[in-house]
């Protein structure tokens, strides 16, 4: 090889780049990698304790049990199982989701049902079937990042809501949307999580369900109740779903991926019956139809196992991490940190002290083999640099320990550079490596 042909190759790739990014369309400027995306390669080092991911804990669920459903599945119903299916999901499947969804308080038909890869996926969908460019979605901050993804990539615009502590405020909610209406702009959708929330960890309070219905009614806006936490309760309390208050301006998102395995991706969607043909005409045209073989295996164990006994074990292994968390962040952290107080789900909301960035702070802690995610990945506006997510669900109790401590650790360092030199020094930051989906 000649001392050129390595800048020939250089130059051949730049041009070639150059050339397929003339024929993006004009959505690809929002699709853009996250900040959790840059994080993972680092994060998934054994010799860090990440408290960013949010992967669930499989350790409780019956492999054995398991293995041989997946072999008898093969054996009885391996001719269909294997083969392709309805875009709007196996019937039996979708009878059984309108049981699960029944704990919650909804009543509904599996004929409005449609099974999705994911409630990602049906995320996706409904935002690829309600929004053009330029319309205004409306969503607490902090909000999901996956949904924060989905509306960047259809080009709508983010306007976040304000939560405390008892979840979406409503009026918030209605000064959002006269804002909004009142500069001739149509809000399409509030989306919202409102149990256990992902990533600030708080309940929208019961009492407050009916007048945020109530005041999106009165503005023509439809909600998207995206649920996957529902049942993760830790006092074993199911809060009533938005969906069982208003069964017309509500589609509801849920996902067997937190209550059973996130692997199988299988997830769903409760729609109105004249918004249900819109989504399963767009799932179709995604992807044919969703996985037959986890669908199957779903329904099966749906039907064989003890189902509503596993997601109780779930509760009681989330509940102890979550105990494991608050009692280190109480020990280890320095004063002037206040964090979420969860009563389930996932994830803690922390807050530090004015004059740190938790962004900016990211490297240092891996440095000190623990790793979190900035609250600023949760917001649509650049906000939430003195927040950041911890994750309690997949790590054991001595390992949260030991992250909170070089957590706490390395705050403490921040604050004494922020006393003695009045700001903290810019580190460089994390390159974006190929990410993985567990940390969203």
């Amino acid at each position: 090889m000649t001392s050129q042909e390595p800048q020939q190759a250089s130059r051949s790739r730049a041009r070639s780049l150059d050339a397929h990014l003339s024929r993006y369309a004009a959505r690809t400027a929002g699709m853009t990698a996250s900040e959790i995306r840059a994080l993972f390669s680092v994060a998934s080092r054994p010799e860090v304790v990440s408290l960013a991911g949010g992967m669930p804990n499989l350790s409780a669920l019956p492999m054995e049990s398991l293995a041989g459903e997946v072999a008898r599945l093969v054996a009885d119903e391996g001719q269909v199982a294997f083969q392709y299916g309805s875009a709007q999901g196996v019937p039996e499947l979708r009878e059984q989701i309108t049981e699960v969804m029944a704990l919650e308080g909804i009543s509904a038909h599996p004929d409005d049902v449609v099974v999705t890869v994911g409630s990602q996926m049906a995320l996706d969908t409904v935002t690829r079937i309600f929004c053009d460019p330029g319309d205004v979605v409306l969503a607490e901050a902090p909000s999901y990042v996956g949904a924060l993804g989905s509306f960047t990539a259809y080009q709508a615009e983010v306007v976040h809501v304000a939560m405390d502590e008892a979840g979406l405020i409503p009026e918030a909610l209605r000064a959002a949307l006269d804002s909004v209406q009142a500069a001739g702009r149509r809000v399409k959708f509030l989306y919202t999580i409102p149990n256990f929330h992902n990533p600030a960890g708080v309940t929208l309070a019961v009492s407050r369900r009916a007048e945020v219905l109530d005041i999106c009614a009165r503005h023509g806006v439809l909600v998207i109740e995206d649920n996957p936490y529902g049942l993760l309760g830790f006092d074993d309390q199911i809060y009533p779903a938005l969906r069982s208050m208003d069964a017309e301006n509500v589609v509801y998102l849920g996902s067997f991926s937190k209550t059973f395995a996130s692997g199988l991706r299988v997830g769903w969607a409760l729609a109105p019956h004249a918004v249900r043909e819109k989504l399963v005409l767009a799932s179709e045209s995604a992807t044919l139809c969703p996985p037959t073989f986890n669908q199957f295996l779903v329904s099966r164990y749906l039907s064989t196992h003890d189902w509503k006994g596993q997601v109780k074990k779930y509760r009681e292994v989330y509940r102890e991490r979550r105990d494991a968390m608050l009692s280190a962040l109480e020990q280890h952290l320095p004063d002037g940190c206040t964090w979420t107080r969860p009563d389930g789900g996932f994830y803690v909301w922390l807050t530090v002290p004015e004059g740190i960035d938790t962004k900016a702070m990211l490297p240092r802690a891996i440095t000190q083999r623990v790793a979190y995610v900035s609250g600023t990945a949760f917001h649509a506006n650049g906000f939430g640099s003195r927040q950041m997510r911890l994750s309690f669900c997949y790590p054991t109790p001595e390992r949260i320990q030991e992250g909170v401590r070089r957590l706490g650790g390395v705050l403490q360092d921040e604050l004494e550079l922020l006393a003695t030199f009045g700001s903290v020094p810019q580190r460089p930051r994390l390159g974006a490596d190929s990410p993985g989906p567990d940390t969203a």
